[in-house]
């Protein structure tokens, strides 16, 4: 049976070529970058190489980046690592009810320890009120954290509007992005929005698990959060994950190769889908944009559902989530699994937790249909038969499901 995979947002193939320069170095270059010998300095070589990548593609400098174990490492040591460095300035943060677990959970960590935080809400598509985010700065907060791309349904922050708003109301406020779904998929440069701190992570760019990064802006100052060996100027200490971040300044660079034309075909496939199973009994598409007044559905970019056109302009090019009324999510989600069909009940992080989707209550999908979404993640590896498969097993799936259920 063909495999169909449609949970990139969870975690992505690694590239081929990204596999073989992983074996290359670990087989090979294998030495511990902080050591005298040839090998050592083989490895340290690497590492400076696959800084200076990464570095191009932020448009940043070498010494802004610090290497982690990915995403989630980065937010934290961003979050954590800011805002005790700045507690006696004030010990307000701001972040939004949409964030990924590991800023939702890194801020709850901080309110223990006596911070305030003041969680923003967001429109019925996922955005963050820009007017809300000025109005709860004030002259103690310190740092602000908004996703670039929603892991759930794709919306996509204005992080260049966000930036100057938060520098506008208070210059030394920090403002950290979690780019781990926009990383790979989306020019972005930090000094240029007025990002202090951003976070990536490799496997979600068909590189390992295992690496990410964190960009911190000149003159951005955070403690560390684990202590060793001093490694990265004491601010991520342990031995650097070679192959790992090897691989990922690989994969970062395959894809922003042909950044424009791969997103080009990621919306082509997401209408697709989409158009393929707006039609479909009980189907509700998550995270869409109203469309510009007088667009009319079905050019490429828009589509008409009920009564009202949406564009998938401005969201995410590979994210669709679907909400399939009286069918539990992972009923469907297993349905799906038997024709060898993968996708995802929600964030790959939260999946084994019994607690409802933050996003999708944030965007106020009604209750019955928290639990019945589906998130479709897409790649470059996706085919237009991939997606084809994926309606027609819907087609035959769906009714039967939601007979039963009604039964």
């Amino acid at each position: 049976m063909r495999e169909i995979y449609l949970d990139n947002s969870a975690t992505t193939m690694v590239a081929p070529e990204v596999a073989d320069r992983i074996r290359e170095v670990m087989c090979v270059s294998y030495g511990n970058p902080s050591s005298m010998h040839s090998k050592g300095v083989e490895a340290e070589r690497i590492l400076r190489e696959a800084k200076n990548r990464l570095a191009s593609l932020l448009k940043c400098e070498e010494k802004n980046l610090l290497f982690t174990s990915g995403g989630t490492e980065s937010d934290n040591l961003a979050i954590i690592g800011a805002a005790m460095a700045s507690v006696r300035r004030g010990k307000h943060l701001i972040t939004t009810r949409i964030e990924h677990p590991a800023v939702l959970q890194t801020m709850k960590y901080l309110e223990d320890q006596g911070f305030s935080v003041t969680y923003l809400g967001t429109d019925a598509y996922g955005r963050v009120s820009p007017e809300e985010l000025r109005e709860a700065i004030t002259d103690q907060t310190t740092l602000v954290s908004v996703m670039h791309t929603n892991n759930e349904i794709g919306s996509v922050q204005p992080a260049l509007e966000l930036g100057a708003i938060i520098k506008e109301c208070n210059p030394d406020t920090l403002f950290h992005v979690d780019a781990v779904q926009g990383f790979g998929k989306a020019w972005i440069y930090p000094k240029r929005m007025k990002i202090d701190l951003l976070s990536a992570s490799s496997h979600k760019i068909h590189g390992p698990k295992g690496a990410g990064l964190l960009y911190v802006g000149d003159r951005v100052r955070i403690l560390p959060i684990s202590y060793g060996g001093g490694q990265q100027g004491g601010l991520r200490n342990g031995t650097e994950n070679v192959p790992g971040i090897a691989g990922m300044a690989l994969a970062a660079g395959l894809l922003y190769a042909h950044l424009e034309e791969d997103a080009e075909k990621l919306y082509d496939l997401k209408m697709r889908l989409i158009q393929g199973v707006k039609d479909l009994g009980g189907v509700r598409i998550n995270g869409l944009l109203p469309a510009p007044e007088g667009a009319l559905g079905g050019d490429g970019r828009t589509v008409t559902l009920g009564d009202a056109v949406f564009t998938i302009a401005g969201t995410a090019p590979h994210i669709v989530s679907i909400s399939f009324t009286g069918v539990r999510s992972e009923v469907l989600l297993h349905a799906l699994e038997e024709e060898g069909i993968y996708c995802s009940a929600g964030s790959a992080c939260s999946t084994h937790k019994p607690a409802p989707s933050a996003t999708l209550q944030a965007i106020g999908l009604p209750p019955g249909l928290i639990g019945s979404t589906l998130r479709f993640s897409l790649s470059v590896y996706t085919t237009e038969e991939d997606i084809d498969e994926t309606i027609e097993c819907l087609k035959v799936k769906l009714p039967m499901l939601q007979r039963y259920t009604r039964s």
